[in-house]
């Protein structure tokens, strides 16, 4: 044993966010708790982990005080250890034991992980194997519950943090090196088994019985339900190629499009139904000096996976259906950001980069994405130009033209799509080695929702250590008849070192919050931020 393993690497990191609720009629609903009479809310996160002879521990702590993560229209609290876990390779045999994220392929049946801005930790408690067959094999076994974050609590470790559903979980993956013909794979294989509670079954008899199907049937309940995923990356040259198909057996899932016929009162949207789910999903890229092109198809039909069926939007998933759709960073071009619809949606992306110079670059992207009946939900054409002066000037231009399906992804009774086209610019002017300010200049034209907005940013940078930051988004052309409202934000960044510190006033407007294709709808917000981010 090398002396290397018998020194103790203790390590971590710190996040905090505070929130100053400051109250604006014009913006803000009235009835938030926050606004009304707390007026502060934090979450905080400490992560701590210890790596001694082989061993790796760690732990983290939660704290949810005011805050508004889990719902922004409600105040949620909780303190408690929100995640610990326990890690020790003996010779090929990786063990870990705790709260474990993992995924199997690109997540279709399968992923544990955790994405704090919209409240998902949906880390298995429980324990994993991985055992390495050879240098490119190995077969990883899982099994536990979900966790539950609503359950954190000042005696978390006692009152039990997860959902009821047992999850069990196995998974071989590969790779196949390049011989004479320099062509590699990596094959992978996994299955996943969900089985509920006699409570949540219950539970389910309870909701379904009070109202019966088109059809007249009742949906048929059953423990178990199992997930098959089939995978494979091949490479050849410049050219790569994923492909992955999904099969989940017969269970019943929520469809909140589908007009359920109540035994009492009038006919309401949504109902359950029983039917067993598929996901297709295939990704071809290609890449040389100066050009790049990924291709993108995705089916998916009746794929709700997740702990217990009553539960809505992001509670419980225990899987991650990958987006179709380009990732935007602008105030205005994310504004309306698609989310991924488990319960059936066809899609296609084309995405081209072409760089005749370093100087110059071009990008180019489409997406598409319809339900089942052919119905339209997203669609995005995108195009952006970079020219690149050294240790001078970055310019970029570019335009978005967007059709969005508000009813579905927003469920608001609307019955046009918004439509909008957004030019934009970014000019980066470097003043000196270590100075530097930045404008963003954005427009977004439609008649539908709040209107037609205009944004813009101004972020001058002081390095290492300053980033001073003021922006403003005026909605310039009201739908509707509304305000001429401004929504101005003004902030500071200080970094020294391994730690950040941010201060900003702001002022946003309600809109879709998305990350990685998994969405949320938040209200507006008015206050005053406070970030703490540090590394150890």
């Amino acid at each position: 044993m090398g002396k290397s393993q018998d020194v103790g690497v203790f390590s971590g990191d710190l996040e905090i966010g505070t929130n100053f609720f400051i109250n604006d009629e014009k913006i803000v609903a009235p009835g938030i708790p926050q606004y009304e009479n707390q007026l502060v809310g934090i979450d905080g996160w400490l992560n701590l982990a210890y790596a001694y002879k082989g061993f790796t521990v760690g732990m983290r702590f939660d704290m949810f005080n005011n805050s508004n993560l889990q719902n922004p229209n409600a105040s949620f609290n909780g303190t408690g250890i929100g995640r610990w876990y326990i890690n020790k390779k003996i010779h090929k045999l990786d063990i870990t034991a705790g709260f474990i994220y993992d995924q199997i392929g690109s997540g279709i049946i399968y992923r544990a992980y955790e994405q704090r801005p919209l409240f998902i930790d949906n880390a298995l408690q429980g324990l994993r194997l991985a055992y390495d067959l050879n240098d490119d094999w190995r077969v990883v076994a899982f099994g536990g519950k979900q966790k539950n974050p609503l359950e954190i609590s000042e005696n978390s470790l006692s009152k039990g943090l997860t959902h009821g559903a047992n999850i069990k979980g196995l998974y071989i993956e590969g790779f196949i090196p390049p011989g004479e013909n320099k062509i590699s794979i990596s094959p992978g294989f996994g299955v996943v088994n969900r089985t509920l509670t006699t409570e949540t079954i219950s539970n389910l008899q309870n909701i379904t019985a009070l109202y019966l199907g088109d059809d007249k049937t009742q949906v048929e309940l059953k423990y178990n339900v199992y997930a098959f995923s089939l995978y494979n990356r091949l490479t050849v040259g410049g050219f790569s190629w994923y492909v992955e198909g999904a099969y989940k057996t017969d269970s019943p899932i929520f469809d909140q499009f589908d007009e359920k016929v109540n035994a009492v009162g009038p006919p309401s949207l949504g109902q359950f139904v029983n039917h067993d789910g598929t996901v297709f999903y295939s990704s071809l890229s290609f890449a040389q000096k100066g050009f790049g092109i990924v291709l993108e198809g995705k089916r998916t039909e009746h794929f709700s996976f997740r702990t217990d069926p009553t539960l809505g939007a992001l509670n419980g998933l225990i899987n991650f259906i990958p987006p179709m759709n380009r990732e935007n960073t602008y105030r205005l071009t994310s504004r309306y950001s698609p989310a991924t619809q488990d319960f059936g949606e066809q899609a296609f992306q084309a995405d081209v980069r072409y760089s005749p110079n370093k100087k110059l670059s071009f990008n180019v992207n489409f997406s598409n994405i319809s339900d089942l009946r052919d119905d339209l939900l997203y669609r995005e054409y995108y195009v952006e130009a970079l020219y690149k002066k050294a240790r001078k000037y970055r310019l970029k231009g570019g335009l978005q033209l967007v059709e969005y399906n508000q009813r579905v992804y927003e469920v608001k009774a609307v019955t046009e799509n918004v439509q909008t086209v957004v030019p934009f610019v970014e000019l980066l002017y470097k003043l000196d080695r270590k100075k530097s300010i930045r404008f963003e200049g954005q427009y977004m034209d439609t008649e539908q929702d709040f209107g037609s907005w205009l944004f813009a940013l101004v972020e001058f940078g002081a390095a290492p250590h300053w980033v001073f930051t003021v922006s403003d988004m005026y909605n310039i052309d009201p739908a509707k008849g509304g305000d001429k409202i401004h929504y101005p934000t003004a902030g500071v960044v200080y970094t020294h070192k391994s730690n950040r510190f941010g201060l900003s006033y702001v002022k946003q407007v309600e809109g879709i919050v998305c990350a990685g294709g998994v969405c949320r709808l938040e209200p507006a917000f008015s206050g005053v931020k406070l970030s703490i981010n540090s590394t150890f």
